[in-house]
């Protein structure tokens, strides 16, 4: 097919040289704007390198001299910083003044303020394969013709106010215990209880290995904030969310090689309530996460990776399947066998706690019966596959293991029928 081009129409030079004569405000503002931006983006360059070279004067030098309450705050966030093995930590402006966010009114009598949106990019040596992203939003002051950050906001700390994402070294005195295979992060929590949480990892990383035989790191960043608030403040949730949750692994999904290591985040209030073996469930799941995310992406259903997760922490538990699916268990004795696999809504942690519940018992006992009746190398390979189906399992399903989702679900329930209920 030939192909069609529409020429756009030439404005003479002359008449460009007229407009532009009558719009100079324009184009000194437009200059005016990227030379601040680069006054802007230079401040925070040298923050970065002053993060890098674990220099505090340089770094102190950044903050404004004179938001006392911000600067004591970054004194201790630099000293958290100074304990990580940062090997790269850079921001890149996206954005200033109101398109960055509206800052407070503050009547004009104040020094100089201006908003700046940028994209945090930092990497823990031996634990993120590439640099994770965040956005930060900061204040920064002009003073005597310097640029100064003094907020992590909107420097005004009213409800509502705009802030960046929370990170654990930004709460308060951090601990750090490194472990054989773990480094963990600790705030508000004795140092005993981030060694056993080490101790945790640790064992746990040879149990996932096992249930995942492919490439990983095989090393895990374990996070454990002081209250159950200040978790749902890493995660971005409210913390009713996560509340009963015991911990819970968080990155950025669907990410292939480059795609950072995730993060396991303790619950404060649930996760030291249960015993050890009861953590060794947990911790295992949750590394499994870790080990299986370069072939997790948004195609890969709920009810296959977590209950990949719950398959490759009670591998070996000698437990009975009732005992691991107690509601499911409830529902088969009452006559009320599932008709189907849980939607990824149903593992929403704000939603009904039972649903939440029976969601990772339906998923955990798919990938059992899948493990049992075709294999567990087949299960590993029916994992990468979905991770690639571009979000129709079907077909997957079909070439994997020989039979549709309509033939693996009536499968399942026959399956959930036979293994629970007392039957």
């Amino acid at each position: 097919m030939t192909r069609r081009w529409r020429r756009a129409s030439a404005v003479p030079a002359v008449l460009v040289a007229v407009l532009l004569a009558f719009q100079p405000g324009c184009v000194e503002r437009d200059r005016d704007g990227a030379a601040e931006r680069g006054l802007l983006q230079a401040v925070l360059d040298r923050q970065a390198e002053a993060v890098l070279a674990g220099d505090r004067e340089a770094y102190l030098a950044t903050v404004d001299p004179r938001a006392d309450g911000y600067r004591d705050a970054q004194r201790t966030v630099f000293g958290n910083l100074a304990r990580l093995p940062i090997d790269h930590w850079s921001y890149r402006v996206t954005a200033t003044g109101e398109d960055a966010f509206p800052l407070p009114a503050d009547g004009g009598a104040g020094p100089r303020r201006i908003a700046v949106r940028a994209e945090l990019r930092y990497r823990i040596g031996g634990y993120d394969p590439a640099p994770v992203r965040d956005v930060e939003h900061l204040t920064l002051t002009e003073r005597e013709g310097r640029w100064y950050v003094s907020s992590d906001g909107d420097g005004d700390g009213a409800p509502g106010g705009r802030r960046g994402t929370q990170q654990l070294w930004e709460q308060g005195e951090m601990t750090v215990v490194r472990g054989e295979r773990s480094l963990v992060l600790g705030v508000g929590r004795p140092e005993f209880d981030l060694r056993a949480l080490a101790d945790d990892a640790d064992r746990a990383v040879p149990g996932a290995d096992e249930a995942w035989p492919r490439r990983w790191p095989r090393r895990v960043l374990v996070q454990a904030p002081a209250t159950l608030e200040r978790m749902a403040g890493l995660l971005g949730g409210p913390p009713s969310s996560y509340r009963g949750i015991a911990a819970v692994t968080t990155g950025e999904a669907g990410g292939r090689s480059t795609a950072p290591a995730e993060r396991i985040v303790v619950n404060p209030e649930a996760y030291w309530l249960l015993g050890e073996e009861g953590r060794r469930i947990v911790m295992t799941h949750e590394v499994t996460h870790v080990a299986t995310r370069e072939h997790t992406t948004e195609s890969t259903p709920l009810w296959l990776s977590e209950g990949f997760a719950d398959w490759a922490a009670y591998r070996e538990v000698d437990r009975s399947p009732a005992r691991i699916a107690p509601l499911l268990d409830d529902a088969v004795r009452d006559g009320e066998v599932p008709r189907r696999l849980p939607t990824d809504e149903e593992f929403a942690f704000a939603g009904d706690a039972d649903r939440l519940a029976r969601s990772y018992e339906s998923g955990w006992l798919l990938c059992r019966m899948v493990a049992q009746r075709w294999g567990e190398e087949k299960l590993v390979e029916l994992y990468l596959a979905a991770g690639e189906s571009g979000g129709d399992i079907d077909p997957v399903v079909r070439e994997v293991l020989g039979t549709g989702m309509d033939g693996l679900t009536e499968r399942w329930r026959e399956y959930v029928r036979r293994e629970l209920g007392g039957r």
